[in-house]
């Protein structure tokens, strides 16, 4: 019996240390596999760590009519939804029945429930949402964060604010004036065309159109057009999900050099589907996301923003925008205002 003990105690150590050395490998792996994050190794923010109060304050300068204009689509069932994501909506009404009301008063009440996985509609990527294998962003090996209920890092948690400023792009109105706008026969307005690259000379273009230069800490957001399909749901889910318009990998890695903290686009994926080299599966995600830390958020409403540019000749506005801070999570549905 003490050799048995003697042996399991041995094995025991033997597994510790095994399992520590796949750790230590992981991490080794990482380190090749991943950008560290500029703002430390404990970081698990991202680029939201640029919005200092002096961005805030200098964002704050936009706000010139005090116009709002939304920038997110209603949550509904029935809009397109990326592989086997789901929603469904449930009402449950209580003592709706005349003589089930409660109190003198007869008070009734309503309330929902909302079935969905997180990345639908109008939605935020975290930083736990996209890695190389098994590892994530700031080199982290996600595989031992990882619990039935949640990460236990790399949450969205960890975001500091998005009170910056957004400039948007009208990709439409580039394409149009360099023309060379191919458009998709299924969009009721002009659109970019599934599988169009938008390169930085188009992104360097759109910013020139209304005289604005991205700064630190500038969110921005691309319009194609492809949200008129998302709009006609669910007559296009099929065509909208088939492809997009989106940003190319260059553009993607000058966009982040800019140290800019958020791309959003009124698409599903925000870089161009199929992508660049079909060996690849969605390399600006990992590329904005993974080595970067820069959020992306999909399904952006832009249309109104874009119009509301184009009457103003102004590109900028004050972004308006609170993520909540669910514990573990990888991303969430959000609502974006553009205050003008």
């Amino acid at each position: 019996m003490k050799h048995a003990s003697i042996i399991a105690g041995v094995m025991l150590s033997a597994l510790a240390l095994l399992g520590s050395l796949n750790v230590a490998l992981a991490q080794s792996d990482c380190k090749t596999l991943v950008k560290a994050s500029p703002f430390g190794p404990d970081d698990q923010t991202g680029a939201t760590n640029r919005i200092t109060p002096a961005v805030t304050k200098a964002a704050a300068a936009e706000i010139q009519t005090g116009a709002v204009i939304p920038l997110a689509y209603n949550l509904v069932d029935g809009v397109p939804l990326f592989g086997t994501r789901f929603t469904k909506t449930i009402l449950t009404s209580v003592a709706i029945v005349p003589g089930a009301e409660f109190g003198k008063n007869k008070l009734t009440y309503m309330e929902d429930t909302y079935l969905s996985q997180s990345h639908v509609g109008t939605h935020i990527d975290g930083m736990g949402h996209i890695g190389i294998q098994d590892c994530y962003y700031n080199q982290t090996p996600m595989g031992k964060f990882v619990t039935q209920n949640g990460i236990k890092k790399l949450g969205l948690e960890n975001l500091k604010t998005f009170a910056t400023r957004g400039v948007v792009l009208d990709m439409v109105k580039v394409f149009q004036e360099a023309g060379k706008l191919k458009t998709n026969a299924a969009c009721r307005t002009p659109c970019l065309d599934g599988g169009t690259v938008i390169t930085t000379a188009d992104i360097q273009a759109g910013l020139k159109m209304y005289n604005v230069t991205l700064r630190e800490g500038d969110a921005v957001f691309v319009h194609t057009g492809w949200g008129d399909l998302f709009n006609q749901f669910p007559a296009q889910n099929t065509a909208y999900n088939a492809s997009e318009p989106g940003i190319g990998k260059a553009a993607a890695q000058w966009l982040a050099d800019q140290k800019v903290v958020l791309v959003g686009t009124d698409t599903w994926a925000v870089e161009v589907i199929p992508s660049e080299d079909a060996t690849e599966a969605f390399p600006v995600h990992a590329l904005l996301l993974t080595d970067n830390g820069i959020h992306i958020i999909e399904n952006v409403r832009t249309d109104l923003i874009a119009a509301e540019a184009a009457s103003s000749k102004r590109a900028s506005f004050f972004l308006s925008m609170t993520v909540p801070k669910a514990m573990g999570t990888t991303g969430t549905f959000v609502n974006i205002e553009a205050i003008r």
